[in-house]
């Protein structure tokens, strides 16, 4: 079976990631909410590195648990900090703690996050149709350009695409990979 091209065929978390999870629509606010973590810490790194850190995020922030990541206080960051088995930078667990708390607001505001993550494209997939490997669009710098007036870090154009990629929002599964529809 065919896969897209960045998928390292040696990796099973890769290949596990790719066929089932990357690129399938996803509404369920806990899932949308630790995504958006990983991939702000992804940023300056490679998606591998998060991968093999998965388990150990999702031990180190309560399961995704916004409520309890939004209360997380100096204490619990410095705790965060001496934890090996995950990206120890103080600027990414701030700013994934603040942006927990961006993340219930707009949950307020919107009744989900789901619902507000969906509505810039009216709850419909995106498909990338141009053949090109993109790491922007008009799309993501709106969506981006929103995150950030409402006070969140780490949420810049080209991590935002790649979010909104990983959500399924966006399909940018290869032509000929066998979960483009």
């Amino acid at each position: 079976m065919k896969r897209c091209f960045w998928v390292d065929e040696k990796s099973e978390i890769y290949k596990k990631y790719h066929d089932e999870e990357w690129g399938i629509p996803k509404r369920n606010d806990r899932d949308l909410f630790e995504l958006l973590i990983l991939e702000g810490f992804q940023a300056g790194l490679s998606w591998i590195t998060v991968l093999k850190k998965r388990e150990a995020f999702k031990a180190a922030y309560d399961d995704f648990d916004v409520q309890k990541v939004a209360k997380y206080d100096d204490k619990k960051i410095a705790e965060m900090l001496t934890n090996k088995a995950i990206i120890r930078s103080e600027q990414k667990i701030r700013a994934s703690i603040l942006n927990a708390k961006i993340f219930i607001e707009i949950q307020k505001e919107f009744g989900s996050f789901s619902d507000y993550i969906w509505h810039f494209t009216d709850n419909k997939v995106i498909f990338n149709e141009t053949g090109k490997i993109i790491v922007s669009n008009e799309l993501s710098d709106k969506i981006s350009k929103d995150l950030k007036k409402r006070g969140m870090k780490y949420v810049g154009t080209v991590i935002i695409y790649s979010y909104l990629q990983a959500i399924g929002i966006v399909n940018d599964h290869d032509k000929d990979c066998f979960l483009h529809k």
